[in-house]
C-alpha cells in the first residue's frame, strides 16, 4: 500500500476533528476524500503529511511510519493545498523552478521538468506573468504545477478546483488523470460531487471528522435504497393524488415543486413504466420525463439526512 492510516484521532481542545479514520491507498489509485466543508479532509492530509500533530494513531507511506522529518518519503510526495502558496514576487517560471528546485539539485534535469510542469498546465504563454496578473484560474494552475513539477510518486490535492471557472476546472481534472496515467497515486479532496464521481476510483466520504462510508463509486450507491429518481412535468396535477403516487409499487418518496413531480425509487425495474401509466389512468398531462441513477448526493443525504453541500 501506498497510505496505511490505522485508528487516526485529532482534536483541538474539546473539538474533535479527526475519530478513528482508518484508510489505505494501493498504488496507481486516484482516491477521493469527499465531505462537506469543515468534514476534516484537510486535516485528515495535513495529519498524513505529518504537517499537524495528532492524538493517536498510525500513518504510514511507501511502507515506512511517516514523521515530521521523513524527508527520504517527502522528496516523492506533491502536495497542492486549496490556498494557494506562490511568490508573488516571482514570475510563473521562477515559481515553478524554485519549488522544482527544492528537490531536483541538477540544473539541467530542473530545467526540463519546469518545462514540462509549464507545458502540461498550459502556462507556456504565462511563464513572464507574475501570480497578481493571473485569473483564479490560471493561478490554481500555477499552483497545481509547483506541486507536481519533480514528478512525485504521491500527490495530495486538497480542493484544487476551488472557484475557478469550468473551462479551468475542466483543464485541471483532466491534468489530474494524465498525472494518474503517468504513474502517480492521487489523494483528491473536494466538497464537489460530481468531480470525485469523475475521476476517482475509491471514494471516502467523511462528515464531522469521521468516515460514514468507503468504496468505489458504485459500491457506495448499493449501500443506499435509492433506485432511479424520476421528475415529470405536470403542469396541472392535484396535491391529493400525492398519497396514490406514493402508494405505487417502488416508490420511496413523491413530491412536487412546482410544476414538477420528483419521485425516488427503491431498485426494482419498471419504475418509469408504473408512474406513466398511472398519469394516463388519472387523466393527467405530462411532458418531458426525466430518469436519473443515484449520485453520491444521495448516498449522503440517505446516511446522514443532509445535503454534501451544506
Amino acid at each position: 500500500m501506498i497510505i496505511e492510516v490505522e485508528n487516526l484521532k485529532k482534536s483541538y481542545g474539546s473539538l474533535v476533528a479527526l475519530e478513528d479514520l482508518n484508510l489505505s491507498v494501493a498504488e496507481g489509485e486516484v482516491f477521493g476524500l469527499l465531505g462537506p466543508n469543515g468534514s476534516g479532509k484537510t486535516t485528515a492530509i495535513n495529519c498524513i503529511l505529518s504537517l499537524l500533530d495528532y492524538d493517536h494513531g498510525r500513518i504510514r507511506i511507501f511502507g515506512k511510519d511517516m514523521a515530521p522529518d521523513a524527508y527520504d518519503l517527502k522528496q516523492d510526495i506533491g502536495v497542492v493545498m486549496q490556498n494557494v502558496a506562490v511568490f508573488d514576487e516571482l514570475t510563473v517560471q521562477e515559481n515553478i523552478d524554485y519549488f522544482c528546485g527544492l528537490y531536483v539539485p541538477d540544473k539541467k534535469r530542473k530545467k526540463e521538468l519546469v518545462e514540462e510542469a509549464i507545458l502540461f498546465t498550459g502556462l507556456e504563454d504565462y511563464r513572464k506573468f507574475y501570480p497578481k496578473k493571473l485569473s483564479g484560474g490560471l493561478l490554481r494552475r500555477l499552483n497545481i504545477a509547483c506541486g507536481i513539477a519533480h514528478k512525485p510518486k504521491l500527490i495530495f490535492l486538497d480542493e484544487p478546483t476551488v472557484a475557478v471557472d469550468p473551462q479551468s476546472r475542466n483543464k485541471i481534472l483532466e491534468g489530474i488523470l494524465e498525472l494518474n496515467r503517468q504513474g502517480s497515486t492521487i489523494i483528491y479532496t473536494s466538497h464537489y460531487m460530481e468531480e470525485v464521481e469523475t475521476i476517482c476510483s475509491r471514494i471516502m466520504i467523511l462528515d464531522k471528522g469521521k468516515p460514514i462510508a468507503t468504496g468505489t463509486k458504485e459500491e457506495l450507491k448499493n449501500m443506499i435504497a435509492t433506485g432511479t429518481k424520476v421528475t415529470v412535468e405536470v403542469p396541472i396535477f392535484s396535491d391529493a393524488l400525492l398519497p396514490k403516487v406514493r402508494a405505487l409499487p417502488g416508490v420511496i418518496s413523491a413530491d412536487r415543486q412546482g410544476t414538477r413531480l420528483h419521485l425516488k425509487s427503491s431498485k426494482e425495474n419498471g419504475i418509469l413504466e408504473r408512474v406513466i401509466t398511472f398519469l394516463n389512468d388519472e387523466g393527467i398531462a405530462y411532458s418531458n420525463i426525466y430518469a436519473e441513477l443515484p449520485t453520491l448526493n444521495d448516498v449522503f443525504l440517505e446516511i446522514t439526512g443532509k445535503e454534501l453541500r451544506d
